[in-house]
């Protein structure tokens, strides 16, 4: 069995430090190198799409990365406990047609005890760029900026957060 440290149960730096990895390679916009760092059986949601195993992995990042031109991603610790780290980010992305686009969202990863991410879960909201400045400049594979502030939020998006917290309490 491959290992993946840093291992679980996580430290403040041990985290970061996975965290920091996981955006270095999401960075390369290397479908099979990102895919190594996950589990033969792991499972993802992804917004609404589900995948399932390092095949479809492959095949998601494939499809991801000739429809986000020239990705740029930032990742930053939330939260860890033993095995699992949520995580906020933001990337910027241009489509075939040169419309730029920033997502901002989070991720809740759990890991098994190799290393290797077992679940992730993902969600994020894109916002197209029309009169804002390009902020993550870094090149492939090297994310070190801190997270730009997003746009405003609309009251409906604020409203339909409130009645997600009020549903599961």
């Amino acid at each position: 069995m491959t290992t993946r440290p840093p291992l679980p149960p996580f430290t403040r730096e041990t985290a970061i430090q996975k965290v920091r990895l996981a955006e270095d390679g999401w960075n390369t916009r290397d479908a099979e190198k990102v895919a190594l760092a996950y589990s033969l059986d792991s499972r993802w949601r992804n917004r609404s799409e589900f995948v399932n195993g390092r095949q479809d992995i492959i095949a998601f990042l494939a499809r991801k990365w000739v429809k986000e031109l020239d990705h740029r991603l930032i990742k930053e610790l939330w939260a860890f406990t033993d095995n699992r780290i949520a995580v906020r980010f933001a990337y910027e992305w241009h489509d075939d047609s040169g419309n730029w686009y920033r997502s901002y969202g989070n991720e809740n990863w759990e890991f098994n005890d190799d290393g290797l991410m077992r679940l992730r879960f993902a969600f994020r909201r894109d916002d197209r760029m029309l009169n804002w400045k390009i902020q993550l400049t870094h090149s492939k594979g090297c994310g070190k900026e801190r997270l730009p502030r997003p746009p405003p939020i609309s009251p409906c998006y604020i409203n339909s957060l409130q009645a997600i917290k009020l549903s599961v309490q």
